[in-house]
C-alpha cells in the first residue's frame, strides 16, 4: 500500500529535499559520476532525473512563440539524429523528436494552434528540405519566415574556398611552387579576427594572382552582404554577387552559389528579419557536451530526457521545494 507524506512525491522512494540536491549535482556532474558519489544505483539517479523532466513537462506553459530554430544533432554515430527546436527569444529546448525527418518537425507542429503556427514570425532553420518542406506546408504564410542561417552559407564558402586551395596547391606543388603551404587557416579565418600581425602577412598571400585568393574574395564579397534591411537591395546585391560567383569558373565555389540561388529567398528573410540560428546552434553544441559527458546514451528516450533536462528551462524540483 503506498502511503503519500508530504515530504516525498508519490511514487517516489526519497524526500524531496534530498531528490532536489540529486537535481543541484546532475547540472554540474554525469549520472554515472552522481552515482558514484551518493552512493547509489545508476539507475535510482536515472529514474530522478526522468521524474524531473516528466513534472517539469507537465508544468510547462509555453509562452507565444515568435522566433524558433530548427536544427538537428547526432544522437549516435552512423547519422543518427534528433529533431531540436529552440525558443530563440527565451533560448530553451521547446521540443525533441526522433530523427529528422517531416514527421520529425509535423510531431512539434501538431503541439501547436493555427493562430499560434500564424503568429510565428521567424523559424531559422538550414537547408535541410524535409525541415523546409514541412514548414511551407503548416506554418501561415512560411515563404517569407523561414530563415537560412548565414552559418551555414559561411560554412560551406569556406569549404569551398578550401577545395579550391587544395586543388591548386596540388598543381603548384607539382610545379616546384610551395606558396600555399601551411596556409589552410589563413584562408578560413575570419578576418575580423586576425590579429594585426596576421593579417599583414596575409595581405600578400590574399593579393597574388591565385585561384585561391579569387575564391576568397568571393567568399568574403558575400560576407558583407547580410546587413541590408530592405528587401529589394538585399535581392539586387546578392544578385550581383551570385553574377560573379557563377562566373568564376571555379567549380566548388559555383556549386555553392548555385545552392544559394535556390535558397535566395530564405537568406533575404533572414536578412530582413535579422534573425539566425545561432541560439540553435549555441544550444546543439550544448547538447553535444551532455553527451560527451554521459560518455554517450543508450537510446533515444535517455537522450531526449537528457535534453530536455539540461536546455529546456523547465521547473525540475518535486513540489514545495524552492531553489
Amino acid at each position: 500500500k503506498t502511503i503519500n507524506v508530504p515530504w516525498a512525491e508519490p511514487g517516489s522512494g526519497f524526500t524531496a529535499m534530498f531528490e532536489a540536491l540529486v537535481i543541484d549535482w546532475l547540472h554540474e556532474a554525469s549520472t554515472q559520476a552522481v552515482s558514484r558519489q551518493m552512493g547509489l544505483s545508476w539507475n535510482a539517479i536515472d529514474n530522478i532525473m526522468q521524474r524531473a523532466v516528466k513534472r517539469g513537462l507537465q508544468r510547462r506553459k509555453l509562452q507565444p512563440l515568435k522566433h524558433i530554430g530548427i536544427d538537428e544533432t547526432s544522437f549516435q554515430k552512423r547519422h543518427e539524429y534528433v529533431t531540436v527546436v529552440v525558443d530563440q527569444e527565451r533560448d530553451i529546448v521547446v521540443h525533441v523528436a526522433d530523427e529528422r525527418k517531416k514527421e520529425s518537425l509535423n510531431q512539434f507542429y501538431d503541439t501547436q494552434s493555427e493562430q499560434q503556427l500564424s503568429e510565428l514570425e521567424s523559424v531559422s532553420m538550414d537547408m535541410w528540405p524535409a525541415f523546409i518542406n514541412t514548414t511551407l506546408d503548416r506554418v501561415p504564410d512560411a515563404g517569407t519566415k523561414i530563415a537560412f542561417d548565414k552559418f551555414h552559407i559561411a560554412k560551406a564558402l569556406g569549404e569551398a574556398v578550401d577545395k579550391v586551395r587544395r586543388q591548386e596547391h596540388k598543381v603548384l606543388t607539382a610545379e616546384g611552387h610551395s606558396i600555399l603551404t601551411g596556409s589552410k587557416y589563413q584562408w578560413l579565418s575570419n578576418p575580423e579576427n586576425m590579429s594585426e600581425k596576421q593579417w599583414q602577412n596575409f595581405i600578400p598571400l590574399k593579393d597574388r594572382v591565385l585561384k585561391t585568393a579569387r575564391a576568397w574574395a568571393i567568399k568574403e564579397l558575400a560576407m558583407t552582404l547580410w546587413h541590408y534591411s530592405i528587401r529589394g537591395w538585399a535581392i539586387k546585391a546578392w544578385r550581383r554577387w551570385l553574377s560573379w560567383a557563377l562566373r568564376c569558373r571555379l567549380e566548388p565555389v559555383r556549386k555553392v552559389a548555385l545552392m544559394i540561388k535556390e535558397h535566395l529567398w530564405g537568406i533575404v528573410n533572414a536578412i530582413v528579419l535579422s534573425v539566425d540560428n545561432g541560439r540553435s546552434e549555441g544550444m546543439n553544441a550544448k547538447i553535444q557536451r551532455v553527451k560527451r559527458r554521459a560518455c554517450g546514451f543508450r537510446n533515444r528516450d535517455r537522450f531526449r530526457t537528457a535534453i530536455y533536462f539540461h536546455c529546456g528551462g523547465l521547473e525540475l524540483y518535486p513540489c514545495g521545494v524552492n531553489r
